[in-house]
């Protein structure tokens, strides 16, 4: 394992189980947080708990906060990831509920925690901890362009919320089953609580955002792979910024471009139409082969998850045929996913 700067040096200085707090939310991908830690660290989640108003479930039990304390649970995480990272008013009572049953507050907005007086003097009476991981670290460098050993992977998409960590952390977990020397490298929230370690990319300053993926992925022997975590998309009219600096920063020998079918426009822009997957691999290669230009795409990774698995199959194969690059859903796994790991380590960077 390489060591990298990171924010949060251990999964297991956090208190841990959870409950996860999923607020209002009535849009499944503003949860991606809650999903994140069911799916990835399912060891660590005792329930979930939201407002009256919340359509979104994770599947986990029910449980108020002196139910999931009882249980076991140490603190609440905020499982939302909302346009602005903002922490609504709505949200303050059953916040204020949870570390009065003995809970601490873990957050991954940009608002912080203690910023939110209610919850600061609430804090402070209970003895409560108020947690914020989406803090980069201080004296992050600019960035140099200069090449660093080691091999990269970047996850990189059509839209937000649609698969780039999921595919980070599923081809890691492959890379390391083949006996691959491999990290899965965090850059927001979600990732930082599933790992322990990362960086907070989207609260980087933007001067200093490609010098934190050059951080965040150092110098490595040359055997070793950096699996990184993409975010947002390079099209997208909000969020393309942190998308180029994680680009140019990382400088990835291999990219793996992620798309949810069915989707038609940038999550939260529905004036704004996606791009396809050839667009978006083209420009990830174009604009990539600035600080490598060695950089490929080994394939495609499909979130199918509203698909019945006929239906993702027909998908996969379209797409694979259209394109000629192995195509794969890394959930669902199979010969495509094996293809695509395949492709992935053909070709390793030169150390």
């Amino acid at each position: 394992m390489q060591t990298a700067v990171s924010w949060v040096s251990e999964a297991d200085t956090l208190p841990h189980p959870y409950l996860l707090f999923l607020g209002d939310t009535v849009e499944p991908s503003y949860a991606k947080t809650a999903f994140g830690l069911r799916d990835w660290a399912p060891e660590r989640c005792v329930g979930e708990f939201a407002c009256e108003a919340a359509t979104v479930t994770t599947g986990l039990p029910w449980l108020t906060p002196a139910q999931a304390r009882a249980a076991g649970a140490r603190a609440m995480v905020i499982g939302v990831a909302n346009p602005g990272g903002h922490i609504p008013s709505s949200w303050i009572p059953p916040l204020i509920q949870a570390l009065e049953a003995g809970l601490d507050l873990i957050g991954g907005m940009h608002t912080r925690l203690p910023a939110v007086e209610p919850l600061r003097q609430a804090a402070l009476t209970l003895g409560r901890r108020l947690i914020d991981v989406r803090e980069p670290p201080p004296n992050i460098p600019v960035a140099t362009g200069a090449k660093r050993s080691g091999n990269r992977l970047l996850t990189v998409g059509t839209d937000c919320a649609l698969g780039k960590k999921y595919t980070a952390l599923a081809l890691a977990r492959a890379f390391r089953a083949r006996g691959v020397d491999a990290d899965f490298r965090a850059t927001g929230q979600t990732g930082i609580l599933i790992a322990g370690a990362g960086m907070p990319m989207d609260a980087v300053v933007a001067d200093f955002a490609a010098g934190a993926a050059e951080a965040l992925s150092p110098a490595a022997a040359p055997t070793h792979w950096d699996v990184i975590e993409g975010q947002g998309s390079l099209s997208h009219p909000a969020y393309a910024g942190v998308s180029l600096a994680i680009l140019h920063g990382s400088q990835p020998d291999v990219i793996v471009v992620c798309h949810e079918p069915g989707r038609a426009h940038a999550l939260g822009y529905p004036h704004y139409a996606l791009p396809s997957i050839e667009e978006t691999l083209h420009l990830a290669l174009r604009l990539g082969a600035r600080t490598n230009p060695a950089i490929r795409c080994a394939g495609v990774s499909l979130n199918t998850g509203k698909l019945d698995a006929a239906g993702a199959q027909r998908t996969i194969d379209e797409v694979a045929h259209r394109l000629g690059l192995p195509v794969a859903d890394p959930v669902r796994g199979g010969a495509g996913f094996t293809a695509l790991v395949d492709a992935c380590l053909q070709r390793s960077a030169p150390g």
